[in-house]
């Protein structure tokens, strides 16, 4: 079992910049594949990016490709998501999610954070 605590979403101007955070409780979380999705008003949940266990495996959406970096820290038990050069399409509720594997689809993951607000203003 794994429980997710999402923080640091937030407003900010297009342009700007966010660190987005996830807390994980449970010794497995170093077992486990950890994605960030997220999902605008009437939109279906969409990856943003995954990492793998170990972290050998990263994968970043193209759009958000060379603006979002995803990392881990399995010390700490946390998953991070460094948001640069935000645009206002990058407006949704952002949730991490963990799972056996890494994969593209929200439906793999069992466990999943509340999730956290980012607005980006134009």
């Amino acid at each position: 079992q794994v429980q997710l605590v999402e923080s640091g979403g937030g407003l900010v101007q297009a342009g700007g910049s966010l660190r987005l955070s996830c807390a994980a409780s449970g010794r497995t979380f170093s077992r486990h594949a950890m994605g960030w999705f997220r999902q605008a008003p009437g939109k279906e949940r969409e990856i943003v990016a995954y990492i793998s266990y170990i972290g050998g495996r990263i994968y970043h959406a193209n759009s958000v490709k060379g603006r979002f970096i995803i990392s881990r820290d399995n010390a700490k038990n946390t998953v991070y998501l460094q948001m640069n050069d935000l645009k206002p399409e990058d407006t949704a509720v952002y949730y991490c999610g963990a799972a056996i594997a890494t994969s593209l689809d929200p439906g793999d993951y069992p466990y999943w954070g509340q999730g956290t607000q980012v607005t980006v203003s134009s």
